[in-house]
């Protein structure tokens, strides 16, 4: 299933993409795509409850935006530099295990909604990532039963202040939690619809030129070891988001170094997953 929200912000309700197109309303099933949902064999349950509803079900208005397609997540790990021309662009040794850090969730945002370029900020950067959204608890998972916690994948946008997360001090956090810095969606394709998840194309443009165009086989630590190696660390909790690196292309790879300003128009998209569109404007 292809699964999806939409509304205003903060008021989203869950949808699903039907195989011949349409885009459906099904409030009615009950309950959001959360931790409750997950926990709970919600992508299971809401396939049983489509078979004798969906013919029921409203289209959802044409004009309707999209939100992230899981509400607000108890936490979005990230991993970096975890694809080897990345690590190579930016001048890094390759990792000898996955490097962590977080993205606040308050960070999360609809799939084609205003990027915000940070008050101050001179150096707003982009990265197409796959996302990774854990379907059951995990703690201390072994590597050949780590893919039997993961629900689905979306494409998400890991937005990165280079200078807050480079040259103020501390861990990368600082330059990669602020308000609209994680784009989701515009659906979570649930794990059947996804035989091999390190085997997408993923691109991303500004302004129609193309600067990431890469496969997610060119990941050093792939999904089912970073599931398996994360909850060693933390325990992962249904609804859970684990961000898996971008490919080569950031703007702070190119010399000189490119980034975003007011009026930019970003897209980007993973095969399978759906695409985005986010316009650049400044903070107010």
């Amino acid at each position: 299933m292809k699964l999806f929200r939409f509304g205003p912000d903060g008021h989203e309700h869950p949808g699903v993409l039907l195989p011949d197109g349409r885009h459906i309303d099904v409030t009615h099933f009950g309950g959001d795509f959360d931790e409750i949902f997950f926990e709970t064999d919600g992508p299971a349950r809401l396939a049983h409850w489509l078979t004798a509803h969906a013919p029921h079900c409203p289209d959802i208005p044409a004009d309707s935006r999209f939100g992230p397609c899981i509400k607000r997540p108890s936490k979005i790990i990230c991993v970096g530099l975890n694809y080897a021309k990345h690590a190579a662009e930016t001048g890094a040794t390759p990792p000898a295990e996955p490097i962590l850090f977080f993205k606040a969730t308050t960070s999360l945002c609809g799939p084609n909604d205003n990027v915000v370029i940070p008050k101050k900020s001179l150096k707003t950067d982009w990265e197409v990532e796959l996302a990774v959204v854990i379907g059951k608890r995990a703690s201390y998972v072994e590597l050949d039963e780590a893919l039997d916690h993961v629900a689905g994948y979306a494409v998400l946008n890991d937005y990165s202040e280079r200078e807050f997360q480079l040259e103020r001090g501390g861990q990368w956090d600082k330059g990669k939690g602020c308000d609209t810095f994680a784009p989701l969606g515009p659906y979570l394709v649930t794990a059947d619809e996804v035989p091999d998840p390190n085997a997408l194309g993923l691109w991303l443009c500004v302004n129609d030129e193309k600067l990431q165009d890469s496969d997610t086989n060119d990941m050093i630590f792939n999904v089912k070891t970073l599931v398996s190696y994360i909850s060693q660390f933390m325990t992962l909790l249904p609804g859970d988001v684990i961000s898996t690196g971008t490919p080569s292309g950031v703007g702070m790879g190119f010399k000189p170094p490119r980034y975003l300003k007011p009026g930019d128009v970003v897209t980007l998209g993973i095969e399978g997953l759906g695409e985005q569109k986010q316009m650049a404007v400044g903070y107010q």
